[in-house]
């Protein structure tokens, strides 16, 4: 009998796209997009924000169709409701966030738009020692946030707690897709549809127009570390960690920035901040070693 090729296969059988532990796939995944952020800021003051989200998301549906090659008549009614919604969650996460630095700092943007993982961890906890890794991962984001300033946009702000709640529903449907597709597949489907919700406002900015050679392979490069590679990783480890634990352990991502700053372009630290570091990375270790005793969540397949 002639053995099926991994194109042949049903999108919930194949072989995953990529074969690492959850913990690492988070870390990986979160360096990846801080790469891609470096980038970002090249390209944001040309293009825009509309304009910079469609070329990270289209770009990355484009590599990823190339990659991953899905056979879509493959996908069942049931796949189907949950890749859309997962989709356009993430060009929404995606859009939102990107306006939403538009008008406030950046460092205020990423703390605000955390809320969205930690409620989401505090709802889905059921033991003592998940609220204490929150507390902590919660009081570190609250000493790097801004506070202080004065004339913070409130419309920004309340983009940023948008983008939040995306972030957490982007979670939540990742968890169930990763149980009902190969992570390679959902990724690559949910990509086009998140295009789809980027594409009208990235064209309507009017941003598009700047485009040049560079600034394309740029877009290449964001597409690749900002969405592609660590979207994938994500979903990967969401098919082996539950979904309060994910949300927990990303919080990581203030501290990878931070060191970035430090070591990329010489952004020094308070003392206050260096404390929030260290918060953030205790909750993050902590939420590592809890992982080890939970179960993944039940299949809905």
């Amino acid at each position: 009998m002639q053995k099926k090729t991994d194109a042949q296969l049903p999108m919930n059988k194949k072989k995953p796209l990529v074969n690492i532990p959850p913990v690492p796939a988070v870390l990986l995944s979160i360096i990846s997009v801080q790469g891609g952020a470096a980038i970002a800021k090249g390209i944001f003051p040309v293009l825009g924000a509309a304009s910079t989200a469609l070329i990270r998301i289209g770009l990355s549906a484009v590599i990823l169709m190339m990659v991953n090659r899905p056979n879509l008549k493959l996908l069942t009614a049931k796949q189907w409701k949950a890749v859309i919604p997962y989709g356009i969650c993430l060009g929404a996460m995606n859009l939102v966030f990107y306006l939403a630095i538009k008008r406030i700092p950046l460092g205020l943007g990423v703390t605000l738009e955390f809320v969205g993982p930690l409620m989401l961890a505090i709802f889905g906890s059921k033991r003592i020692v998940d609220y204490l890794w929150v507390l902590l991962a919660a009081a570190g984001i609250a000493l790097i946030a801004p506070w202080g300033n004065k004339g913070i946009d409130l419309i920004g702000i309340f983009l940023a707690l948008a983008a939040g709640g995306f972030w957490a529903s982007y979670i939540v449907l990742g968890g169930r897709i990763s149980k009902l597709m190969n992570g390679g597949d959902a990724v690559t489907v949910g990509m086009l549809f998140a295009t789809l919700v980027v594409l009208p406002f990235g064209i309507g900015s009017g941003g598009l127009g700047q485009m040049t050679p560079v600034l394309l392979l740029l877009g290449i490069a964001l597409a690749l570390l900002s969405s592609a590679i660590p979207f994938t990783l994500e979903i990967s480890a969401l098919r082996q960690m539950p979904a309060r634990t994910f949300s927990i352990l990303m919080s990581i991502e203030p501290a990878v920035a931070a060191l970035s700053g430090l070591v990329l372009l010489d952004e020094h630290l308070n003392l206050y901040q260096w404390i929030a570091v260290a918060l953030v990375i205790i909750a993050s270790a902590g939420a590592t070693l809890t992982a080890k005793k939970a179960l993944p969540a039940e299949p809905v397949i």
